[in-house]
């Protein structure tokens, strides 16, 4: 019995019911109706949240939730109205589903012998097109028909016809029922409306046109809206989006809670440790944060590779330098540099042997503290920046100490038990009473620090926006003594 309680209560803890919740309120490009409607109904069954679909085009649905304020999703038809969403302010995390591509479509049978675009302008051919203001695929038609030299006609053709119609359903059910000849729909409408057929092949556009979910910025209840938006991202979600024929983005593994590995220089702990802890709680995710030297985690990471065939790998690594982040780079992708920190000489308060070079630690009797170059990484930057200036067979005659991590380097210079140690900067900030910091002058006395994406995660898109969290944390990094190489999710120049 008591087995029985633990495994339900394990169940539940993988996968509660959310009936207490308030049902989430999205807005769908009503071209994505079906697929979405489908994952709704599942994701209600399985998890017990409500799910509220207001369909709509996307121009119309992003003008409504700006004036409402209400909701969760949106999920709009393509990536430019997600980024007007984004400029206005108005929604947070993007996760990408679907591509589409605009298709010229005919009833079934082409009974008006339509070839191509420039038949559309023919007086004989009745032309229904979306709403450039209001839909995403009559913004689209506007291009396309601009580049073809043919907008102006066609335009006055449909003003004269009829008017543009709102989403693309109206212009999908008005060539079924023949109230028109032909019209610009999304390729994955003809799998849902079989009356229709593709005339040549689909329209070519400057860019990708992607389907994206993004939760608001006003949403209630973020983390049940990104489970919601994780599950139509996820496989499962891909799925049910190509049996309905569109072509999805293939995403992540699906889990209702699930855990991320991270691994992490030690250096980079004061700065990352509050964002991760408000990334998991938002997310609804389990961070297995690992903090150690460098050299350690690439060394882990070796024999994971090896031994158990990547089990346990980690998602994304955030290393104390390029340097160990190179020495594994096959096994990782999209790195990008988030800060830089200062190496330094810190030598006990009132610096009683009177160092002020680097030079200054081969004098005989100066008792210097180094990382250890195999297990860390300021020990592996130590051994460059010594080689570098020439030093480094007269320091290292001086060392008594190693240590296999940047954070035990301090406490030692703070305890007089060495007269000196290099270091990182932001390591000696919560020592300065006892410490002083000298600055090293040379291109080689800082360190690099990259975050990447490892290729066999499971988990690429929950580890993009991992890093989008970490790029929004530019004061958390200034307080820990780095210096901040993001801006705006891009790493400055130069860095």
């Amino acid at each position: 019995m008591a087995a029985l309680m633990a495994l339900s209560a394990w169940m539940l803890w993988r996968h509660p019911k959310e009936a207490a919740a308030e049902p989430l309120v999205v807005y769908c490009a009503v071209g994505l109706k079906l697929p979405v409607e489908a994952l709704a109904v599942e994701f209600e069954k399985q998890y017990g949240v409500g799910i509220q679909l207001q369909y709509g085009g996307s121009g119309t649905l992003l003008n409504n939730l700006q004036l409402a304020r209400v909701g969760d999703l949106f999920v709009a038809a393509d990536s430019s109205y997600m980024r007007l969403a984004c400029q206005k302010n108005v929604v947070d995390e993007v996760l990408p589903l679907v591509e589409l591509k605009p298709a010229l479509a005919v009833k079934k049978g082409n009974p008006k012998h339509i070839r191509g675009l420039s038949d559309l302008a023919r007086t004989d051919v009745r032309v229904v097109l979306g709403n450039p203001d209001a839909a995403s695929i009559g913004k689209y038609s506007r291009d396309i028909l601009t580049r073809a030299g043919l907008w102006e006609k066609v335009e006055e053709l449909v003003r004269r016809q009829g008017v543009f119609k709102p989403t693309v359903s109206d212009l999908a059910n008005d060539i079924r029922l023949g109230a028109v000849d032909a019209g610009i729909i999304w390729d994955a409408m003809l799998r849902q409306y079989p009356d229709l057929e593709m005339v040549g092949t689909t329209l070519p556009t400057p860019t990708p046109i992607q389907v994206e979910v993004g939760v608001l910025r006003f949403c209630r209840q973020p983390t049940l809206a990104l489970r919601f938006a994780r599950y139509l991202n996820s496989r499962a979600g891909n799925a049910v989006f190509k049996k309905h024929g569109y072509q999805p983005v293939e995403g992540d593994a699906w889990d209702w809670k699930p855990q991320i590995t991270f691994y992490s220089g030690s250096v980079n702990r004061n700065a990352v440790e509050d964002t991760l802890k408000k990334f998991a709680a938002r997310e609804g995710v389990e961070m297995n944060t690992i903090y150690n030297g460098c050299g350690i985690l690439t060394a882990q990471m070796r024999t994971l590779r090896k031994d158990r065939d990547g089990a346990g790998f980690p998602d994304a690594y955030l290393a104390c330098d390029r340097y160990y982040l190179d020495t594994v780079k096959d096994w990782f992708q999209e790195d990008v540099n988030i800060s830089t920190a200062d190496i330094v000489m810190a030598v006990p308060k009132g610096n009683p042997r009177q160092l002020q070079t680097l030079r200054d630690l081969a004098r005989p009797g100066v008792r210097v503290s180094v990382g250890q170059p195999e297990q860390c990484t300021i020990g592996a930057l130590t051994r460059i920046l010594l080689e570098k200036s020439g030093l480094y067979d007269q320091v290292m005659s001086n060392v008594v100490m190693q240590t296999s991590s940047s954070s035990m380097l301090v406490p030692g210079v703070a305890t007089k038990s060495v007269d000196a140690a290099i270091v990182y900067k932001t390591d000696t900030l919560k020592a300065t009473q006892t410490i002083e910091v000298l600055t090293i002058d040379s291109p080689y006395a800082k360190a690099v620090q990259p975050f990447s994406l490892a290729k066999s995660s499971e988990h690429k898109y929950l580890g993009r926006r991992l890093f989008m969290a970490l790029a929004r944390s530019r004061a958390d990094y200034e307080k820990a003594g780095f210096q901040f190489c993001v801006t705006n999710g891009t790493a400055e120049a130069g860095e």
